[in-house]
């Protein structure tokens, strides 16, 4: 697929470039990386007006209603035009926010081809009440094109509101009744083994939101599932070991790729280059854990837990400061396994025959332990901040 590229390739192309053109390599060993974590991902949303699917967009973006860069909300159909939403921390990861089917310049007959349903990689169909008649259409043409499609009531919170008004009220047992509603009624116009997800817009660490992440990651193709997960907000502690999971995966390419630069015999090139990247790999690091100040704001503002209470559990300098090349220079240098290993490295490259074999080892050590170390910590800072941003007060 186009999105898939040889490694291998890609690494003689760094070895070639680093003895002509050290810029070029440097780009190329970003372009690895970035490539890793910036897969495109299409995801389309859609549902009548009112069913929630603009505030859904917006909940998952991590992104509150009244902002400049919010799909627009509202009770009427506010949504007339197809409108890409990118995540603001990962930008190849956009929401599509779809007008509803049979409006006037949408109308049933020509929805598909208008919308070009081709381009999204799976689709979520939401509904505040039930599902209709024309959303079951839509079901069908997306399983005619061989696309993954996933229903979702929202709005559960208000439901579970009202019912808490009778004496004899279940959360879980009408949660239930909902779902096998929902469930039968679609299976009655046709669609087989329907997929249904309670959740609400405004606390997505209540009901099935979990599930159905969970459900989306699953189902994706593989070079997706990464671009999905790191994209999504930290609803729960199991999502947030999960990122921390990918990236670990990624630590191994970065230490290759870094170990590729140290076997450039020029004194202080490979030290530059590893600084470099760890920079933008930390950098990735903090964002996908929510840990950067646009973030950590947002949380604040959406669970009415003060910023800097927030910030006061995180232990790392990494996660409260500012991100800097002479940042992470000061943590590198505080921690002497990584800070031994990186100066017997370009000492290696005046041994002859076997220097740049041993310093390529050096580096690559030095920099997956670091890696390492940094993410553990980072991973750490996010689980106390859900813990603070929820009341569960005790830190890891």
């Amino acid at each position: 697929m186009e999105d898939v590229f040889d490694l291998e390739q890609k690494q003689r192309e760094i070895k070639e470039a680093l003895q002509t053109n050290q810029a070029l390599a440097v780009a190329k060993i970003r372009e690895i990386l970035d490539r890793v974590t910036n897969i495109p991902l299409n995801i389309a949303v859609t549902g009548e007006a009112g069913s929630g699917k603009s505030t859904f967009i917006n909940a998952l973006r991590g992104v509150d209603d009244d902002e400049e860069e919010a799909a627009k909300t509202g009770l009427i159909e506010t949504t007339m035009e197809i409108a890409p939403y990118p995540h603001p921390n990962h930008p190849n990861v956009k929401f599509w926010d779809l007008p509803g089917v049979g409006t006037m310049k949408y109308p049933a007959a020509d929805y598909v081809k208008k919308v070009r349903f081709e381009r999204f990689d799976f689709f979520i169909i939401i509904s505040a009440d039930r599902f209709t008649e024309n959303d079951v259409k839509l079901t069908k043409e997306i399983q005619r094109m061989g696309k993954k499609f996933y229903f979702v009531r929202s709005k559960i919170d208000n439901s579970m509101r009202d019912g808490k008004r009778k004496k004899s009220f279940n959360e879980k047992k009408a949660c239930q009744e909902i779902r096998e509603y929902c469930t039968q009624s679609l299976q009655a116009q046709g669609v087989v083994s329907p997929q249904v997800f309670l959740l609400s817009n405004f606390e997505l660490h209540l009901y099935e939101f979990p599930m159905l992440e969970e459900t989306l990651e699953r189902e994706l193709p593989q070079h997706k599932r990464g671009a999905f997960l790191l994209a999504m907000p930290n609803m729960s502690l199991e999502i947030i070991n999960r990122k921390k999971t990918a990236f670990q995966a990624q630590i191994t390419l970065a230490a290759t790729l870094s170990a590729v630069v140290a076997g450039v015999p020029i004194p202080g090139f490979g030290a530059a280059v590893d600084l470099a990247l760890l920079f933008n790999t930390i950098k990735d690091y903090k964002v996908s854990f929510g840990l950067d100040v646009p973030s950590l704001k947002r949380l604040a503002h959406s669970t009415g837990v003060d910023f800097e209470d927030l910030r006061a559990v995180m232990a790392s300098p990494l996660a409260k400061t500012e991100i800097t090349p002479d940042l992470v220079l000061k943590v590198l240098v505080k921690c002497a396994t990584t800070a031994s290993l990186m100066a017997a490295e370009e000492c290696c490259k005046f041994i002859p025959i076997f220097g740049i074999p041993l310093a390529m080892v050096l580096s690559f050590a030095a920099s997956y332990w670091c890696l390492k170390v940094i993410l553990d910590e980072l991973a750490k800072d996010a689980h106390n901040v859900f813990r603070k941003a929820l009341g569960l007060v005790t830190a890891e």
